[in-house]
């Protein structure tokens, strides 16, 4: 029970950051550029930017995209070195696809 909660803590923390991710508006770089220091926003807040909101079908596909990447990478782990950090991926990706498929699955 207690490697199986690892692998769910790890496959948790990695898919809470990849949300955290898609959640980011990305940065124009022309914004980065041309200001003068004396015309940066100061203040708390000032240099935040509003959040991207994301759909539950958004959210959805990445948690899948997370489960469908750690299944690719233990498919190319055929050496027997490796077959625990496969079995890892494996679980962590179960863990995952529980989320979104149910205990019972598709």
């Amino acid at each position: 029970m207690r490697a199986r909660d690892k692998a769910a803590v790890s496959a948790l923390r990695t898919t809470l950051a990849a949300l955290d991710n898609a959640e980011a508006v990305p940065v124009d770089e022309a914004d980065l550029r041309g200001v003068a220091l004396e015309h940066s926003p100061v203040g708390v807040g000032a240099t935040e930017a509003a959040r991207r909101e994301l759909s539950e079908r958004s959210v959805v596909d990445v948690v899948r995209a997370e489960a469908a990447e750690r299944l690719e990478a233990a498919a190319q782990l055929t050496a027997p070195a490796h077959a625990d950090r496969a079995t890892r991926l494996r679980a962590e990706a179960a863990v995952l696809l529980r989320f979104v498929d149910g205990p019972g699955g598709e």
